[in-house]
């Protein structure tokens, strides 16, 4: 049985006070050794944001080579404890945790970021990792809106820190093998790709205004975003549903499938935009729609979306998904694999991962995100190239922003597929960007 440390012991074998870490007891096994702060040229991060997919954020770095989770931040405390007992189990020590982000930016320590807060902090707290020097991971959409996007890419490019954007299936291992069969002609050329979603949400009710939880730090929780009182049903995920904070089911989930028509069809930014749907399902506070069907239209290919929040049905037996159409035939596909089929809609070629991952939300942990995270580490230590940089990532989360302003507006978006800028549309341009709360505008 390995020897148990005192914290005082632990402290002086590895020479650790210096970092202004809290390491709990623990047992010094070879595993735990390999993660300590700094040996062996690890990769220290910091994740922020840490109830759910943050929590994955923090398994998928375990499964990592050279990489420990050394700090956390959550402006909720009931979080943070959480992921500060999973961070023990996993790596043997206690992470340091703060709830303010910009104090957490100033330890020198941190190598790298992990965002998966509510999605208006993004861009905001990407930018303010680039300044300080960290490399990022931030979750989909990296951006509220368009406008943050571009300056995302901006700050990016002017502090030089790499920025991978967490649509990990991009990292699926099966994906380059299908992307490269489409390239080689095995559905003819490619023209058409459609993707759904299906979820059965329950409804979110009517929000009360009640007093901020003890837990909470409400002031935080809001940082960029011009202030509102707190209501019952906003924190902890309902967010989402809100244009103050959250992009809707379009850039929640949307955002998974719609890149991989892009990658499929290999296209950019397109030339129309059109949206129609709404919130039929229940009467609420929910803004956004329920059902959604939009469409991206290239010169000459097309993307459709259809998003249900709160109807399940699913297609080709799967609750999310993408297929390719062709001259010559038809590649369906999701996280777990792909089949093919020819004109005549006979199936020729079929495979499935022998283990598979749940991807109704693709935000579990799983085989993807520790590759994505893998990739993120590699690129960092070894100048690997990252499957999804933020300059690549952020086209296709600008058009889905774009498709919630077309259906916001109700008509179709002409836009300079340059930049995705709308044409002649004063009123729907003017949605491009937001407010920001008095003193948290955002500089790159």
């Amino acid at each position: 049985m390995p020897k148990q440390y005192s914290r005082q012991e632990f402290l002086e074998t590895t020479s650790l006070a210096a970092a202004g870490i809290t390491l709990g007891t623990t047992a010094l096994t070879s595993k735990s050794y390999g993660r300590i702060i700094g040996a062996n040229d690890r990769i220290n991060f910091a994740v922020a944001g840490v109830r759910s997919r943050g929590g994955s954020h923090i398994s998928a770095i375990a499964s990592c080579e050279n990489a420990a989770v050394t700090h956390i931040c959550d402006v909720d405390t009931r979080y943070a404890e959480k992921a500060s007992l999973q961070v023990e189990e996993l790596f043997g020590h206690v992470p340091a945790s703060e709830k303010d982000i910009r104090k957490l930016l100033e330890v020198k320590d941190i190598d790298a970021i992990t965002i998966a807060t509510p999605e208006h902090w993004h861009a905001p707290m990407a930018i303010m990792a680039l300044k300080a020097g960290k490399h990022v991971y931030v979750e989909k959409p990296p951006s509220h809106n368009p406008a943050e996007g571009e300056l995302l890419v901006e700050a990016q490019q002017k502090y030089g820190k790499l920025v991978q954007m967490g649509n990990q299936q991009r990292s699926a291992a099966h994906m380059p093998e299908i992307m490269g069969k489409i390239r080689e002609g095995v559905i003819g050329r490619a023209y058409f790709g459609k993707a759904w979603y299906s979820n059965d949400r329950d409804s979110i009710g009517i929000g009360k205004k009640v007093p901020v939880p003890e837990y909470l730090d409400w002031e935080l929780w809001q940082g960029p975003a011009p202030r509102r009182p707190y209501k019952d049903n906003v924190h902890p995920y309902n967010w989402h549903w809100f244009w103050h904070w959250g992009t809707g089911e379009t850039l929640n989930n949307g955002t998974h499938e719609v890149d991989l028509c892009l990658w499929a069809l290999d296209v950019k930014l397109p030339l129309r935009v059109s949206a129609s749907g709404g919130r039929y399902h229940f009467k609420d506070d929910w803004e956004f729609y329920d059902t959604l069907v939009t469409s991206f239209e290239y010169e000459d290919k097309m993307i459709t979306w259809e998003g249900k929040s709160c109807n399940r049905k699913s297609y080709y037996g799967r609750g999310r998904g993408v297929t390719i159409h062709g001259t010559e035939g038809t590649l369906l596909m999701d996280g777990n694999g792909y089949e093919i089929y020819d004109n005549n809609d006979e199936k020729i070629f079929e495979y499935a991962k022998e283990v598979t991952d749940d991807t109704l939300d693709v935000r579990g942990g799983g085989q993807t995100t520790d590759r994505h995270f893998q990739n993120f580490i590699d690129a960092i230590r070894k100048g690997d190239r990252l499957n999804s940089p933020i300059a690549e990532g952020n086209i296709s989360i600008t058009m889905l922003q774009l498709s919630n302003i077309a259906w916001k507006v109700g008509r179709v978006l002409h836009l300079d597929p340059t930049n995705g800028h709308i044409l002649k549309d004063r009123k729907a341009m003017k949605m491009w960007d937001r407010e920001y709360e008095p003193g948290w505008e955002l500089e790159v």
